[in-house]
């Protein structure tokens, strides 16, 4: 790419801004959501999947979703037919600020806690093909949001000290 934009430089607002196309502070999403935040992404907001969806896209969110934690507002109420991830970001599960141990969630249930952030990247990536493949002769639109471009930064252990980074 030679140039890249984005709505916010932080992730919620950003998320909210590439799904909705509309700026942050017309959707509400102008800060990080945490694991006690009570809000996310409204009903009336409309997301590229539900407009996909109506045209009969399958549809699906793998990774990080940060647009709220609670069932109302979960990727599969908002245009996804299924998602596979985590609820906001990998490093919001701190003791001190008396957060709960990292969920790994499928479509609306919890699968893991804490989710085991070693295999997050090999597993959404499999995922991700899994989907690809089961759709590959229809149209579809896969949402692939991976953890590991945020901090901390974790790596499975078939990869770990094959880079200068760890």
């Amino acid at each position: 790419f030679t140039s890249f934009y984005t709505s916010c430089p932080v992730c919620t607002p950003s998320r909210a801004g590439l799904l909705t196309g509309r700026y942050p502070i017309r959707s509400g999403l102008t800060r990080v959501l945490f694991p006690a935040s009570k809000d996310g992404i409204e009903d009336k907001e409309w997301t590229l999947a539900e407009g996909l969806k109506e045209r009969g896209y399958s549809t699906a969110c793998i990774g990080k979703w940060h647009l709220g934690h609670l069932p109302e507002f979960l990727p599969t109420r908002h245009g996804f037919d299924s998602y596979f991830g985590i609820p906001y970001s990998n490093d919001m599960d701190l003791v001190q600020r008396e957060e709960p141990p990292l969920p790994l969630m499928r479509n609306e249930a919890i699968i893991e806690q804490p989710a085991n952030q070693d295999t997050l990247t090999r597993r959404y990536t499999e995922e991700a093909v899994g989907f690809i493949e089961a759709q590959k002769d229809q149209p579809f639109f896969l949402y692939l949001a991976h953890t590991m471009v945020h901090v901390p930064l974790h790596v499975s252990p078939e990869f770990k000290g094959h880079s200068a980074s760890g």
